[in-house]
């Protein structure tokens, strides 16, 4: 068995290798890293919280999402689909930060929506919705969804600061889609 160590060192030094710096390596490391996580956060996916009840009972307060940012590059939203988007402009003066919203993707561009007697109606037909706190104790429409825009609602209708209030989301303004939750244990799984 012939001996290499003292001699793998001294022909890699003369061949030109020099040994690698571990602080080096490991800075580069965690460079890349960075670079990484913040590159899938901006095109691929995200995490989120929800900071209210709008969404009750889909989603509570302090649930942990997973927004996906893929899909509507190819295809469009489509209803029921729950959406991460931001707020239009003239909710907020210039100065203020603004929050992403999360909400329920209800009327699509060219639908007639209406809400009255407790019940949603897109195009006339009543909207099945078994998914909501309470039945809506609101007044709205009809309206007919702009193209490129969507009407978004909180499934807590009553207590949802959403489309029935401020109008139509751009298409433009939508983040991504919530497609599973992850925290907390006893509430993962898909949306």
């Amino acid at each position: 068995m012939p001996d290499s160590s003292p001699q793998t060192t001294e022909t890699a030094q003369s061949k030109g290798h020099k040994p690698v710096n571990p602080w080096i390596e490991g800075l580069q490391t965690i460079g890349l890293s960075v670079v990484l996580a913040m590159g899938i956060r901006t095109f691929v996916a995200e995490a989120r919280y929800i900071p209210s009840g709008s969404m009750e009972p889909t989603l509570e307060i302090n649930d942990r999402l997973v927004v996906e940012k893929i899909s509507y590059h190819f295809n469009p939203p489509v209803r029921g689909d729950i959406v991460v988007f931001w707020p239009p402009e003239n909710l907020f003066p210039q100065s203020k930060r603004r929050d992403a919203f999360i909400k329920r993707v209800i009327g699509l561009p060219g639908d007639t929506v209406e809400i009255t007697g407790g019940t949603v109606f897109i195009n006339d037909e009543a909207l099945d919705e078994d998914y909501i706190k309470a039945e809506p104790d609101y007044i709205w429409g009809p309206e007919t969804v702009p193209s490129d825009q969507y009407l978004v609602l909180g499934d807590n209708r009553n207590s949802s600061y959403d489309s029935h209030s401020w109008g139509f989301v751009p298409r433009e303004n939508i983040i991504g889609r919530a497609v599973v939750r992850f925290w907390p244990p006893n509430r993962v799984g898909g949306l």
